[in-house]
């Protein structure tokens, strides 16, 4: 047993899914003892009973430039400990025998215990995708207090300077982003690629937040990079939801491109996030729910956070453009990233966000307008739609005290 499982395993972590090195076998040989081959680049193997992936033992050689510049070995004669030096970090470079004995030439164990990130060859360099790896490892495994060893960080460092994170593929990029954003502290991802160089090449639009202030009297953080790391910290607490997460991560680019004459105020942003938002999902070809959830918080976010001076036909608005009465489950994503917008902000984290509460409630309040009356008027058409836009608005007036 190899990697993750014998990582978990030693830190009283739940074990989900176990992978398995098979040394001194052949495919023939893995074959003709039931396992079924369902590796591409290299041989991987299900169980024929667990479905557990076992894997032949291999090695690998740079032969070319990105993660998929290397051609494999996984002849009979490669051993284990050729395979663990050629994985990413030590306590992912660990084996357990079926009787449980520890295999660790590289001392993961020991870097289990003093909490570090470190990488167990200098063949780490060879592959861009690691360093989103250890960024997302360093997400996953913060509250636990691991640190990436400067050392690691230096590498790092180096492989964004001579060009190699320049080859990431926009498909691999998006996965560990995206996973990323699934684990215990997020932004913490966010920290590792921006302390390395990596977020100015994969994410410039987020990077360029970083040193761009914001008005101290709604924002005593004042970094634009700073709350959206906050506000990334809050989404986690309330929800789980990745969408989300992402939306609260891009929802202030655009102040990013705030000529540095109008600072600290940000006149527009909202729009100018949604175009470069459309140009990060472009680009990362993100899904299209996470892309449309991000523009509509972009281009909502002040206005819902205003919601309880704003007038009635600008909630109605909001509810509009946000397709909420037909997509009741996206708002609730919607509102969430406010309100995670709004809490993420340094000393700020526990104010209440009674406008989630406003806006549910004028939601309920439009959609409870029957439409059967107008109809009994023979209104059809643009006419309709103007005496049920009337209807709705003073429903919600009603039940807000909206003006």
């Amino acid at each position: 047993m190899v990697g993750g499982a014998v990582r978990d395993k030693l830190l009283a972590l739940p074990v989900t899914d176990r992978d398995w090195v098979v040394t001194g076998a052949t495919p023939a040989e893995m074959i003709a003892l039931g396992y079924r081959q369902v590796g591409k680049d290299f041989p991987v193997f299900l169980h024929p009973r667990t479905q557990e992936e076992y894997a032949l033992a291999r090695t690998e050689r740079k032969v070319g430039r990105g993660y998929k510049g290397f051609v494999f070995d996984t002849s009979a004669e490669v051993t284990l400990e050729d395979d663990l030096r050629r994985r990413d970090l030590t306590i992912n470079a660990m084996a357990e025998t079926p009787d449980g004995s520890l295999i660790d030439p590289f001392n993961g164990a020991e870097d289990l215990r003093h909490r570090r990130l470190r990488h167990v060859s200098p063949a780490f360099a060879e592959d861009p995708v690691r360093i989103l790896r250890v960024a997302r490892f360093a997400a996953r495994f913060a509250p636990l207090g691991f640190e990436v060893v400067p050392e690691t960080m230096d590498l790092m460092r180096a492989m964004v300077d001579n060009g190699e994170a320049d080859a990431l593929v926009a498909e691999r990029v998006w996965a560990e982003c995206v996973r990323a954003l699934g684990e215990a502290v997020p932004s913490r991802f966010v920290s590792v690629l921006r302390d390395c160089g990596a977020l100015a090449r994969i994410l410039p639009e987020l990077d360029r937040l970083f040193g761009v202030p914001q008005p101290s009297t709604h924002h005593p953080e004042v970094d634009t990079g700073v709350h959206a790391l906050l506000a990334l910290d809050q989404a986690v607490a309330l929800t789980s939801d990745t969408a989300v997460r992402f939306a609260v991560l891009v929802h202030d680019l655009g102040k990013g491109v705030t000529p540095q004459s109008e600072w600290p105020r940000h006149v527009g942003h909202e729009e100018k996030s949604v175009r470069l938002i459309l140009e990060v999902c472009g680009r990362l070809r993100t899904p299209h729910e996470y892309r449309d959830l991000a523009v509509l918080v972009a281009r909502y976010h002040s206005l819902c956070h205003r919601a309880q001076s704003l007038r009635a036909a600008t909630v109605f608005k909001v509810l509009r453009g946000t397709d909420a009465l037909r997509r009741p489950a996206r708002f609730e994503q919607f509102l969430l990233a406010c309100e995670a917008d709004h809490r993420g902000r340094a000393g700020l984290e526990s104010r209440p966000y009674p406008q989630r509460q406003l806006f549910r409630e004028a939601r309920a309040a439009a959609c409870g307008v029957d439409v059967r009356p107008l109809l009994a008027q023979g209104l059809k058409g643009e006419g309709l739609a103007a005496a049920l836009r009337r209807e709705r608005i003073a429903a919600i007036r009603a039940q807000t005290g909206a003006g």
